[in-house]
């Protein structure tokens, strides 16, 4: 771990989802290991559900009212009333803190604002703070929205059930492949935080944006488009189940014979996918662990399945578990999801198959990538009615146990996974490259697409893919690919 540096502070303000929390935090450490301070900061509705915040040196939390703080009835479809509050004591909160603390004698170097949180870019660029954009959801959704919003509207909206669409830089899509906000209407308040965001990209010039992914994985999402740079800085897992190099950092049956059935903290399954996936279970005949968790009125749906008695004699449901501790038991078998990004990158991360169940947003376009792209899993299929029958779970289930190649490519992706986080990996170099550069102002010399952090001692590929890195040990080095001595 470097050496705090004091005249290095950023803030990074997330929103109030799980999905963004986990992996911003993570974020947040991975700097620290760098030496840069952090503030975090997002609204109480987030900080209210955390039960043990971190307590690490350099590591500062700032939360703030959002209106509600946690007290939100409304449901996912109403979301836009509560997204509006958030905004507007978000903007009062960020402008007060970042004057505080400029006043003070110790201003923020950098504002990292993410996913749906466009506005702090906005803000930060109007009260003259440098920003950077960390996108949590893959390379590849990032561009599919880049591209919608910048001259393929029509044609994905107006693309047939059957007809398959190919955007640069992206594998072949049909139009379940696709975010399900691109076919919602123009004024839906997701689709306008994602117009937002490359609204944003695309009024700066040189814009760097940070991804949780790796180079491996998404090779040529990665790529350059117009004057947007993408890089990968992930997965973003707490240490201890990716690479083991810091055993504390923890927070957030037979061998391969329990299957794992989760849907994330917001999803709301409807009662007939409920029912479906149930009696799948039971025609499966596997032990497994089902997070179910109630209503938003303390409903209790595990005792309205028709099959609930036969169900506990399989296997146990439970509210909550802590997901990554999950994924890396000896155990598992498979994991039946929805597809939240953080959780394809866990499942990836911990090696194990997938059984994809995507059901909106940026989900169904990672159950594309999870089944054609990286073939870790397999995607359920509806019926001409949409419904997805038992038979449907029962049959996929069975498939990612027993296929022999979907578990060898599983353990390849861990396998990269690891990789990318290792002190030479490309997530690492990429974030330390960003951090020396952009955080700490290091001065850094360009040479034949190159370049030679001294503090680091490693030669880096700026920005991007890290295609060419090594690190310097002798005054002399060889560019294998290139011949430049």
């Amino acid at each position: 771990m470097e050496t705090l540096n004091d005249d290095c502070h950023v803030l990074v303000v997330s929103f109030t989802g799980q999905g963004n929390i986990n992996p911003c935090i993570q974020f947040s450490k991975n700097l620290i290991k760098l030496g840069v301070n952090v503030t975090f900061s997002t609204s109480l509705t987030a900080f209210n559900r955390i039960s043990n915040l971190p307590t690490i040196q350099g590591l500062t939390f700032a939360p703030f009212s959002d209106g509600f703080d946690g007290n939100f009835k409304g449901s996912t479809n109403s979301f836009g009333e509560f997204n509006a509050s958030f905004r507007t004591h978000g903007t009062e909160f960020v402008t007060n803190l970042v004057e505080v603390r400029a006043k003070q004698g110790c201003p923020f170097k950098r504002i990292i604002y993410t996913t749906l949180t466009a506005w702090i870019g906005l803000l930060a660029k109007s009260i003259n703070v440098p920003s950077t954009f960390l996108w949590i959801q893959p390379a590849s959704v990032l561009k599919i929205y880049y591209y919608f919003f910048n001259g393929y509207e029509d044609s994905i909206k107006n693309c047939s059930k059957d007809q398959s669409f190919k955007l640069p830089g992206l594998p072949l899509l049909s139009r379940r492949d696709f975010p399900s906000i691109v076919f919602n209407d123009s004024n839906d308040w997701t689709l306008l935080a994602m117009k937002e965001h490359v609204e944003l990209l695309k009024s700066e010039t040189n814009q760097k944006v940070l991804v949780n992914t790796f180079d491996a994985l998404e090779f040529d999402a990665l790529d350059v488009i117009e004057n947007v740079t993408i890089f990968g800085i992930g997965p973003l897992i707490p240490s201890a189940f990716l690479d083991g190099n810091d055993s504390s950092d923890t927070s957030f049956g037979a061998k391969e014979s329990v299957i794992y059935i989760a849907f994330g903290s917001y999803s709301q399954i409807p009662n007939q996918l409920m029912e479906e996936i149930a009696h799948g279970l039971v025609l499966c005949k596997r032990p497994f662990l089902w997070i179910i968790r109630e209503g938003a009125n303390g409903e209790k749906p595990f005792e309205k399945l028709s099959c609930k008695e036969e169900l506990e004699e399989l296997g146990k449901t439970v509210d909550w578990c802590s997901q990554v501790e999950v994924l890396q038991h000896p155990s598992l078998a498979c994991f039946l999801t929805h597809c939240g990004w953080n959780s394809s990158m866990e499942s990836l991360a911990s090696g194990v198959p997938v059984v994809a169940c995507p059901l909106w947003i940026d989900q169904l376009s990672n159950a594309k990538l999870i089944q054609d792209v990286w073939k870790t899993g397999v995607r359920v299929n509806a019926n001409d009615e949409g419904v997805i029958e038992r038979n449907e779970f029962a049959r996929c289930i069975e498939i990612v146990v027993k296929d022999g190649e979907i578990r060898k490519n599983t353990k390849k992706w861990r396998d990269l996974a690891k990789d990318a986080t290792k002190e030479s990996g490309s997530s690492n170099v990429s974030l330390k490259a960003y951090v020396n550069e952009i955080l700490l102002g290091e001065q850094i010399i360009y040479k034949a697409n190159l370049c030679y952090s001294e503090s680091s001692k490693m030669l880096l590929h700026p920005f991007g893919h890290l295609r060419h890195t090594m690190t310097i040990s002798t005054d002399t080095c060889y560019f294998i690919n290139s011949g430049i001595k």
